[in-house]
């Protein structure tokens, strides 16, 4: 009984973080969704809101994290992709444009809470933009054979150019989006370059 009542817990949960994503748009920010719609969305009475989430900011935060995780799982399964033999960058960014196709108001809530007034959301927002770059990063030193701070800067780069040209994608057609795709491409790979280069260097000089 107590496991029915759990699954049944984390069904409604799941119907609350559903609903306030399902509202998000190019026009609606999280910050003007309201409990009440969140609820009403869900199929919910307002009260069962509060047996979940103490309140709309609890509810964002985890949304962050949500979106955080949803982002980094994408590009694990990127490298699988590459794990199967193809370019690490083309295949990086063509995964990432296609999380901005298919999860498109996951992105605007991590591009708004970024620099949104809430001190809590920036700081849940910086934190999963952080998980991410550590990764890539951990990625970049073993796969590529980096020194660890230039494979740190690399992915930091990385991360710049590729949130910039999520946002770009969001309000674009394809044949935009796939151009944009193709520069970024472009872009990351003059930045890989400069970093084995350099890297080189530090080896050499550390001998």
């Amino acid at each position: 009984m107590a496991g029915i009542r759990a699954q049944q817990k984390e069904k409604t949960r799941r119907q609350l973080i559903d609903a306030a994503l399902g509202q998000l748009s190019a026009d609606r920010s999280f910050s003007s969704l309201s409990l009440r719609e969140v609820a009403k969305e869900a199929g919910l009475a307002p009260t069962s809101f509060y047996r979940h989430f103490s309140d709309m900011d609890e509810l964002g935060l985890t949304l962050v994290d949500e979106a955080g995780l949803t982002l980094r799982q994408l590009m694990r399964q990127a490298r699988q992709r590459i794990a199967k033999g193809g370019s690490v960058i083309k295949i990086s960014v063509h995964t990432f444009m296609e999380f901005i196709e298919n999860n498109g108001n996951i992105f605007r809530l991590l591009l708004r809470e970024r620099s949104g007034t809430s001190a809590a959301f920036r700081a849940a927002v910086n934190r999963e933009i952080r998980y991410f770059t550590l990764e890539l990063s951990d990625y970049l030193q073993a796969a590529n054979k980096l020194d660890a701070q230039v494979a740190l800067l690399q992915a930091k780069a990385a991360v710049t150019i590729v949130f910039s040209a999520g946002a770009d994608a969001l309000d674009i057609d394809l044949k935009e989006r796939e151009q944009l795709a193709e520069n970024v491409v472009q872009q990351l790979r003059f930045i890989a370059r400069g970093a084995s280069e350099f890297s080189a260097r530090l080896q050499v000089k550390g001998q």
